[in-house]
C-alpha cells in the first residue's frame, strides 16, 4: 500500500507534484499519458490538481524506474501494491527477474570494459589511418544477434525528461 506524503494542501500543481516526488513534470504528462498514472482532474484555469496519493504514486513509480522496471512492471507492482490481501510472490518474483537482469547488465559491462581497457592501450597514437581504436571499431567479432546495446532495459523515460540535471535514457 501506498503511503500518503505531507503536503501543505490537498491540491498541487503539477510543478508542486513534480517537487514533492522528485519527478520531473514532463515524466509525470507521460506516465499519464502511457497509462502508469491516471488523468488528474484540471481546475477552472485548466492546471492539472495532483494530491497526496498520485505524489506517493509517483514516488513509487520514480524509485521503480531507478531500480530498472519495466513500465510494465511498475503497473503490475503497482496493482499487486493495492491488492494488501495478496502474497508477495509475485513481487518477489519481479524483483528477483530485476536483479538477474542487473547482474547480466553488470557482467556484460565489464565485458565492455575490459574490451575498451584493451583497445585503448594498443593504440599508438599515430594517425587516424592507423588507429588501432578506429580498426577494432570497423572490424566484426560477433555477430550481430549477439550483440548487447549499451542501453538495456533497465529505463523507460521520455526522451525529453531529465531529473535534477541528468539525462535520463529512453529505451526499452
Amino acid at each position: 500500500m501506498l503511503k500518503p506524503v505531507a503536503t501543505t494542501g490537498s491540491s498541487m500543481k503539477i510543478s508542486e507534484a513534480a517537487a514533492a516526488s522528485g519527478c520531473h513534470l514532463e515524466t509525470i504528462r507521460y506516465y499519464e499519458r502511457v497509462g502508469l498514472l491516471p488523468r488528474t482532474n484540471r481546475l477552472t484555469n485548466g492546471y492539472r490538481d495532483y494530491c497526496k496519493d498520485d505524489v506517493a504514486k509517483l514516488r513509487f513509480i520514480v524509485r521503480g524506474r531507478d531500480l530498472g522496471f519495466s513500465i510494465e512492471e511498475i503497473r503490475r507492482l503497482l496493482t499487486l501494491s493495492a491488492s494488501t490481501d495478496l502474497s508477495c510472490l509475485e513481487v518477489d518474483q519481479l524483483a528477483r527477474q530485476q536483479l538477474a537482469a542487473v547482474r547480466k547488465r553488470i557482467s556484460e559491462l565489464r565485458r565492455m570494459a575490459r574490451e575498451l581497457e584493451h583497445t585503448i592501450e594498443s593504440c599508438e597514437r599515430r594517425s587516424c589511418g592507423e588507429c588501432s581504436i578506429l580498426g577494432t571499431l570497423q572490424r566484426r567479432t560477433k555477430p550481430a544477434a549477439t550483440h548487447m546495446p549499451l542501453r538495456g532495459r533497465l529505463r523507460v523515460r521520455p526522451p525529453h525528461a531529465t531529473q535534477r540535471g541528468r539525462s535520463v535514457a529512453t529505451s526499452s
